[in-house]
This record gives structure tokens, sequence and C-alpha cells, in this order.
């Protein structure tokens, strides 16, 4: 086991025998070979799926606050270069924002990523991720991606050695680059000091954290500020002015980026300074001069990095936070989401989010929690109840508990009951000013909670259940979308003398899943009858003229008409309903005691027909209009054969549409597949021919299928 000491950074690492570290100079030596300028190992601690950052070297920690602490699954290229083993690769600005857009937001920077997992052939135990500055090529060279890839297996093998001595491997001091030790000799030393102060404009050098290490007379008669109060201490700090998260992202862009950058700013009352950044390595010289003339324009907006408090989430992290949770879709989304990055982020080990709802606390989701039920027990709590979490969510006043006996005392039942934790922070979720939960986060350890501390959690959960009220409103929207089209779609099909009968239905992934693609099988004597359609569109319009469509086919083959009186009766009724929406039909009459189907069509896509031989014919039948235009439309009928372990395939346009697929060719591919699989059970075949389309995350229209197999003369008798 690789263990990651709790936010401990002594800069010593028992990985060696000789307790040397062993995560720094693997780094740093890793950055030199490929010429990177930063770069961060993270370890994962133990079987939790999260990764820690043990040791970050070339840039301040807090440049990479958002991902210090991230779960396994999150969307980012540390993560999944461990999820997928592989050396995940980032070839820019334009690539960042495309693949990982919420980092692109916090980091809207040139620069180049590759993260590499720190695996054996057994165990994941890290991963490592470096970077460059935007001027590295878009392409990884392969002497580069050798390099990494060497120094990555040779680091994982000494962590997978001091795992099996039971070595734990801690956190490490961060390595920022010192600059060069004395180029000159102690004349040289001050006539160069001299030849700076002498200069017209201001001279400041800031390291990589953006201290000031040296600033001349007249930078400091520029800024305002006398020399001896600017050495050691945050450009924006020291100066009033300059306190402004704009100017700070111009010291971070120039960082990252590696490229000149320039900014102009007003010292009250009104003089215009022009500030310009030169990077390097070692940190940044900065020159000050009066600036001409500016528009009234400021610079970029960005985030503040190092000057935010270090121990929680900073402003760049809790903006990638609520880019995240603009994603989420359903409760379950925002329930990983905290669970995986949020949770970790704030350093919490276990998390519970709580519903209210009619009175009671609903269990949304958890995790973390050794026994589920600790959690679950409070599922249908009433909200009178004298619980922590029920008075946060009537109260609307988060409650923070450094340690359980500080909880016990206020809520002396929670000694019946422990979780195993130490303390806790109850957050209450307020959107639009009603309370729609709680959100509970528990910690190993007991904790104190800083006023900065409450402060950013109680303004995550107002992120959070901003997410909630959406995730419960889609979710509500989802179920009556599921249970409207339940109900009106069969809930099986009927056992058919010489016929077997399969279905499916796939709705669409936009709008509310919900459509008007229907199929039915009608067992009516003397002979039965099947049908397949398609009314436009994809909302409770169409769902409901399906559903009249679907009832209207049931009647009139119940009381005998043939099938090309079915299709103008259904025509005339869906005309008489004044709806504006058309429908697409196929209706079949069943005779397989004769090996017979007669069919009439409405504009519906052709049919399949797989005969015993395997062969497979697109049944192009004639036909009429779409339902629902001409109220004198006919709708001619055409007769086939169905012998005995013949397959028709009917099925909606869902199946066939695809952008940028000739419609032809979609058939006949779908033909293809029928004929190759035809053999299989008709349920396994019936998976096999909408396995593409089930597994797709995005589905533009619905698609229904309904597959008939005749079987012998003697099982239709």
């Amino acid at each position: 086991m690789v263990a990651v000491s709790d936010g401990q950074r002594s800069g010593r690492a028992p990985g060696d025998p000789a307790g040397r570290p062993m995560l720094s100079p693997a780094l740093t030596a890793m950055m030199d070979a490929v010429g990177a300028h930063s770069g961060a190992v993270y370890l994962l601690p133990g079987d939790e799926p999260v990764l820690e950052m043990a040791v970050m070297a070339g840039l301040p920690r807090s440049f990479a606050a958002p991902w210090e602490r991230v779960g396994v699954g999150a969307p980012i290229p540390i993560a999944r270069a461990v999820r997928e083993r592989r050396l995940v690769w980032v070839g820019g600005e334009e690539e960042m924002a495309r693949s990982y857009p919420r980092i692109a937001m916090v980091l809207p920077y040139p620069f180049a990523l590759a993260a590499l997992p720190l695996a054996t052939a057994s165990k994941v135990y890290g991963a490592v991720f470096v970077t460059w500055p935007g001027s590295h090529p878009p392409e990884l060279s392969d002497r580069e991606r050798h390099e990494l890839q060497t120094a990555c297996e040779r680091l994982a093998l000494r962590l997978e050695r001091a795992a099996e001595e039971n070595r734990p491997v801690r956190g490490e001091a961060d390595q920022l680059v010192a600059g060069p030790a004395g180029t000159a000799d102690t004349l040289g030393t001050v006539e160069a000091a001299r030849l700076v102060a002498r200069l017209p404009y201001g001279l400041c050098s800031l390291d990589l954290t953006g201290r000031v290490g040296f600033a001349n007379p007249a930078a400091a008669e520029l800024l305002g500020v006398p020399v001896g109060e600017l050495l050691g201490t945050h450009l924006w700090a020291s100066v009033p002015w300059l306190a402004d998260p704009m100017y700070e992202e111009r010291y971070r862009a120039a960082l990252i980026s590696r490229h000149v950058t320039s900014f102009v700013a007003l010292r009250p009352p009104s003089q215009w300074l022009s500030f310009r950044l030169y990077p390097s390595a070692t940190g940044i010289s900065m020159r000050v001069v009066r600036a001409r003339a500016v528009s009234v324009t400021g610079p970029a907006g960005g985030e503040r990095g190092d000057a935010a408090p270090p121990r929680l989430v900073s402003m760049s992290q809790a903006l990638s936070l609520a880019g995240a949770l603009t994603e989420t879709v359903s409760v379950q989304d925002v329930v990983r989401l905290v669970a995986e990055e949020i949770a970790p982020a704030v350093g919490s080990g276990a998390l519970a989010l709580l519903g209210a709802r009619a009175g009671r606390l609903q269990v949304l989701g958890h995790h973390g929690y050794p026994d589920p039920h600790l959690v679950e027990r409070f599922d249908g709590m009433p909200l009178a109840s004298p619980t922590p979490g029920t008075q946060a969510v009537t109260h609307g006043v988060p409650a923070f508990f450094d340690s359980r006996r500080q909880l016990e005392h206020l809520y002396p039942a929670r000694h019946a009951t422990p979780d195993g934790f130490a303390a806790w922070a109850y957050l209450p979720l307020i959107a639009s000013g009603r309370p729609v939960g709680v959100c509970v986060l528990a910690y190993a350890e007991p904790r104190s909670f800083s006023t900065h501390e409450r402060a950013v959690l109680t303004s995550l959960a107002g992120l959070i259940a901003q997410a909630l009220d959406r995730a419960l409103l889609y979710d509500a929207k989802h179920q009556l979308a599921h249970g409207l089209q339940a109900a009106l779609l069969p809930h099986s099909l009927p056992s058919l003398p010489g016929i077997e009968a399969s279905a499916r239905y796939l709705p669409a992934t936009r709008g509310m899943e919900i459509g008007g693609d229907f199929y039915d099988l009608v067992p009516s004597r003397p002979l039965p009858a099947a049908v397949i359609g398609d009314v436009q569109g994809h909302n409770v319009t169409a769902a409901g003229l399906m559903g009249q469509l679907r009832t209207a086919v049931r009647a009139y083959t119940t009381v005998g008409q043939e099938p090309a009186e079915v299709m103008r009766s259904t025509n005339r009724l869906m005309i008489d309903l004044g709806t504006e929406l058309f429908a697409s039909c196929l209706y079949l009459r069943l005779d397989p005691a004769r090996g017979r189907a007669v069919m009439a069509r409405a504009g519906h896509p052709p049919p399949l027909l797989r005969r015993p031989d395997g062969r497979v014919r697109v049944l192009d039948l004639a036909g009429g209009p779409l339902l629902g235009i001409d109220a004198e439309a006919t709708y001619p009928t055409t007769e086939i054969g169905l012998a005995p372990g013949s397959v028709l395939a009917l099925y909606t346009d869902g199946l066939i549409e695809s952008p940028g697929v000739d419609i032809e060719d979609a058939v006949a591919d779908l033909g293809r597949r029928l004929g190759e699989a035809g053999d299989l059970p008709l349920e396994a075949l019936a998976d096999e021919l909408v396995g593409h389309y089930a597994a797709a995350e995005e589905r533009i229209d619905d698609v229904a299928l309904l597959l008939l197999r005749a079987s012998s003369a003697r099982d239709a008798g």
C-alpha cells in the first residue's frame, strides 16, 4: 500500500532505505529530460479512488489548486491517464478547451500537457503530469514520449518496492527552481545594483510564487511603496491598487505560458502605469513605466491564485467546480460529482445528499460511509425530528461540528448511532429562497472550521443547491415521460399461433425523451395483425396522438376491416382530430397457416424480409401518403410470402437515419446485419439490431423495432 500524508510536506519521504526523498528528484529529472517547465506527482492513497498531489515542481501549488485532490473518475487528463493506463497528451490551448473545457476555463493560457500513470503490470500507484510553455510543438516527440514513459515505469517500480516493504511514501516539499548562485563577485554585484538604480524606469524581480525579491528606487517611486515594504511580499498584497485578480492573472499567464505579458493599471488618482513581465524558469522580471495613453479597458479577467487562502478551495477551484455542476443533469449526476470532486477537494471522507420533500428527508445519495444503513435510516425522517440535518433544512443555517463530543452534546441521540467520523459540516441547500435539502460532509479527524472554510463550504452549498434543484426537476420530467411512454406502448406482446414476436423501443435522448414511435400486435380473429408507426415530433402532443392512433388501429382491426380500410379509417380519424402533425404507418394482416401476409403502407420505411436460407429482401411496397395529409388518400395492399423460418423486420426511421449517411445505404446495412444474425433467438436478434443505438449517448430520434418470425404451419394451426 502507498500512503499519502494528510497535507504534510516535510521534505523527507522514506521511499529509499536512507530516507531520501523519492518523488521530487524523479519529477525534476523527468522535467529536465523533456524540457518541461512544471509538473506534479499524484499518489493513490490505499484503495480510495482519489488522486492526491504529493509534490509539485516548477510552479506554485496554488496554480493547480482545483486539482490538488481529485477523483479518479474526474474528466481531467491526470485522472484519465489512471483510468485508461496510458499517456494522455494535450497539445495546446485549443485542444484543452475542446477536450477539457473546465481546465481551460480556469487556466486559459497556451501550454501543453502530458499525463501518465505510475503503474506496474498489477497495480496503479498514481500518476504524473508535466507541462510545457505554449511554444512547444502541438505533437509530443518520440524521444519525449520514451523519456516520460521510461521515467514513470522506473518510479512505479520504486513505489511497488516501497509498498512491498511496507514503507509509506509521503508528500514532499514542492520544488520551486531557485535562481543561479552568485554569477558575479561582490564588486560586480554592487556595480550591477548601482546600474539598475540609475535606470529611469522601474524594475522588480518576482519569484515563482509572486514575491518581490528585488526592486529599484524607480519602481518604488512609481508604485508609491518604499522598497523595504515591497521586498518579500506579493506585489498585489503590498500595493493596494494592484489588489485585483485581473492583474495577478497576468502574472499567472506569464509563468504558465512563458510568454512576455503586459498590462496597464491605474495608480490613483489618475496615473496610468504600464507593466511588462518577462518570465523564465526562475521567476519574472518586471518593468514598470508611465503609460503614455491607455484605453479605459482593463486586462482580461482572471482568478486569484497564490494570494487565495491555501487550505481549502481557491477562487480558481470554485470556478472549476461551478463549471462542473452546470454540466450535471440528473440527481445522480450531482451526487456523483459531489462525491468525486467536491468532497475530495475539501478533504471530506464521506458525504450524504439529502432532499427535503413533503415535510420529510429523502436520501438522494451517499458516498464513503462504511455502513450504508447509517445514512439510509434518514430516508423518510420527518423534518420535525431533532437531528442536525433536519435543523439545517428547516432553519436554513449551516452547522459545523469540530468533534464528535461537540455533536453529541447538542444531539445526544447520536451516541446510539456513531458513524465512525470525527467532524461534520451540515450545509443547507437553498435554491430560489426555498430549501431543497442538506449536504452532509463528514471528516475522519477532528477539524476546526475556520471562518474562511465555513464561507467557502457555504458558497459551495449554494452551487450544489442550484444544480440539485435543476436535477430534481429533470428527474421528475424524466419519470413523467417514461411513465407516459410506458402507458402508451404495450407492456408485453401477445402469444400468437405460428408467429414469434419481439420488440424494442428506445427514446430519443434530447428533449423530454418521449416521442411518437409505436408498435402493436393485435390478436384479432380470424387473423392477427401487426402495426408500427411514427408520429411526427418528440413531445407530449406526439405521444398523445400516438396513443390515439394505436387505439384506433386496434379498434378497426377488431371489427374486421381489411388492411387498406384500416389505413383509410385511421387517416380520416387523424384529419378529423384537427392536428397539424403527420404520421407514417405500416400495417400487416398475418396468415401464418397459409404462410402469407398482407401489408399496407403510409409513407413508412420499407420492411425487411429474411428468408429461411438467409437472404434478405427489402420490401419496397406500394403505398399511400403519410397519415393526416389527404382525407381522400387510398392505401393499396401487397401480399407477400411468409414461409416458416422467415423473419420480418419492421422499424421506424430512427433506426436507419444518421447524419451524413444515405438512407439506402443505412437500409442495406440493416439488411446485412439481419442476414448475418437472423438465426439467433429472436430476443437476441432484436438486441443485435438495436445494439449500436442503445449504446449511443445521444439519439436525435426515437427507435422502434418489431420482429416477427414465422414458425411451422403445424404451430400456426
